[in-house]
């Protein structure tokens, strides 16, 4: 299968795998055949990327991480929690926080045993959910990666459950934020984002005194804004001054910004978004989580389409853990733009001077294409 971005799939392709929406229901299913309308349909509604069937890929299998029903149990209980919050923002007894606490630790436990059983895989969250509310799916993706990077340091189960709940609801406050500031498609003003960065002071007083949230937790929602060199908000407090879970959360909740569709900007590509980590590496972020974070994300996705710098086009074929930003390559056309019929692989650990420029479109046969045009949405 072909991982490949929406916005280079076109007309007769068809899915390899299922689109669901927030409550985990079958929006486009598997071996459905795109049609523009289809396409521009799913690039409204914010999906990134799409695998699609391809005769010459088929041994090529993403296995998730994450089960469907974890996702799904996950966004359903973050959506219900910060919609009755936004319902009544003035009245505290309108939630009962001890019942949500209990219900965020089932799904802490989910995502933990989820991951833990596939422990040492590298994580590839590629958008492949209809986004009812950004706010919703960014919160369980960064609670997903936060948990992987505590795995991986070695946190015991109650540290990782304090950073996942702390991760899941990092983004609380916003809730107590006007929607049309939340939902600008343009730049905030001066005073807008003033109260957009409350948001961090709103989730720390909502979290901080509940008896099933951690203490940890709810400085998660407060300090993960701040920066190590002291350029973040709402304190400017630096360095180890900043919580470390915190500091965890500040970087994986960047990142998934940064990959995410958003309502004013296309999301950048994976490696894209790794080389901004980078470059604040030391002022901005912990120059060793990133290292981490790095070793743990697939920056190149299994099955993502790509153009080599050599001219040649094809698709990630096996990760590399060792050197993530070197994978191997399958090529499917050569550079002369043809589409060839006996594929080869390179591994670009062993070709140091290949490398992958871009993400690029490859060509499907025709033999892949069908002739029905269903009518979905």
């Amino acid at each position: 299968m072909l991982l490949m971005p929406i916005n280079m799939c076109h007309p007769g392709m068809r899915l390899a795998k299922n689109i669901y929406n927030d409550d985990g229901m079958v929006l486009l299913a598997v071996n459905v055949e795109l049609t523009q309308r289809l396409i521009d349909r799913l690039f409204s509604y914010g999906i990134d990327y799409i695998y699609i069937e391809d005769a010459r890929t088929n041994d090529i299998i993403q296995e998730d991480v994450i089960q469907d029903e974890t996702r799904t149990r996950a966004v359903s209980e973050i959506r219900n929690t910060f919609k009755k919050v936004m319902e009544d923002s003035n009245k505290r007894g309108a939630v009962n926080y001890y019942d949500i606490g209990r219900n965020f630790r089932d799904v802490m436990k989910m995502i933990i045993d989820d991951l833990s059983a596939h422990e040492g895989a590298m994580v590839m969250l590629n958008n492949m959910n209809v986004k009812d509310n950004y706010l919703f799916q960014h919160s369980v993706n960064v609670s997903i990666y936060a948990i992987m990077l505590g795995i991986s340091y070695g946190y015991s189960r109650e540290k990782l459950e304090a950073l996942g709940l702390g991760a899941l609801l990092h983004d609380i406050g916003k809730t107590k934020v006007p929607l049309g500031i939340l939902r600008k498609p343009s730049q905030l003003t001066l005073e807008e984002f003033a109260e957009m960065k409350n948001h961090t002071i709103y989730g720390f007083n909502l979290l901080k005194d509940e008896p099933n949230i951690p203490l940890l937790s709810a400085h998660c929602a407060y300090q993960h804004h701040e920066r190590i060199n002291g350029s973040g908000y709402p304190r400017g407090i630096k360095g180890n001054e900043i919580n470390e879970f915190a500091r965890w959360i500040g970087l994986v909740d960047s990142y998934d910004a940064m990959t995410t569709t958003r309502v004013y900007r296309r999301p950048l590509l994976p490696h894209e978004a790794m080389e901004q980590l980078f470059a604040g590496s030391g002022t901005m972020y912990d120059q060793s989580q990133i290292a981490l974070f790095r070793d743990k994300i697939a920056i190149y996705p299994l099955g993502i389409t790509v153009r080599l710098n050599t001219g040649e086009y094809g698709i990630v074929s096996k990760l590399n853990m060792a050197v993530p930003h070197r994978p191997t390559v399958r090529v499917l056309q050569n550079e002369g733009g043809t589409v060839l019929k006996e594929p080869y692989e390179i591994d670009l650990s062993l070709r140091l001077s290949i490398l992958i420029s871009e993400i690029g479109e490859i060509k499907v046969s025709e033999s892949e294409l069908h002739e029905d045009i269903p009518t979905i949405f």
